[in-house]
């Protein structure tokens, strides 16, 4: 019995080396967007029925960039019908859910008034806040996958150029439109 303990590979330095490794690499794997895909963790396409999971609202009623959360031992992802709302959930303190993959709307490619399809990996993208463009929940964070079509968004619509981890909660406000209209 001590030989066959002996023969483990996950026993002994060479296997405490690799387990180490691999525990190291493990991190980076989960944010490369292939290995999202890979691991049966890629984009779905919202429907006419898909609903935030925030606040029931039908995404496909509303323009601006969507996104989607994928947590550990969930079928389904949590839809959101704006990416505040998808940063909001991310960002708070209290989020200790396992999250496998984070898709955003590249806006370079999507149609802002009828955003269909154009998923890409949250971590990746390049965000822009501040614009005059209005999404679902009002003020938004316009997604690109490209810095070309981000820095002409910018040159029509205005805003600042950011990647994810330059987001901060206090950047992200989820009052909507109903902060800005002074008719309510």
């Amino acid at each position: 019995m001590k030989n066959a303990h002996m023969r483990c590979a996950c026993c002994g330095r060479r296997g405490a080396l690799k387990m180490l490794t691999a525990l190291a690499l493990a991190p980076l794997a989960a944010c490369d967007s292939a290995s999202q895909k890979d691991a049966g963790f890629a984009p779905v396409e919202i429907g006419p029925a898909t609903s935030c999971m925030l606040d029931g609202m039908l995404l496909a009623d509303y323009p601006g960039p969507k996104g989607q959360i994928h947590y550990a031992g969930e079928a389904e992802p949590w839809f959101y019908c704006d990416t505040i709302e998808v940063m909001n959930t991310l960002l708070m303190p209290e989020q200790v859910r396992k999250v496998n993959a984070v898709y955003v709307q590249d806006m370079g490619k999507a149609d802002w008034d009828n955003p269909k399809g154009a998923w890409i990996d949250a971590h990746t993208a390049l965000f822009v806040q501040g614009s005059r463009r209005k999404g679902a929940m009002g003020a938004t964070l316009a997604t690109f996958s490209s810095e070309a079509d981000a820095r002409k968004f910018i040159e029509e619509w205005g805003g600042k150029l950011l990647r994810m981890n330059e987001i901060t909660p206090t950047m992200l406000d989820l009052r909507g439109g109903a902060n800005t209209d002074s008719s309510m």
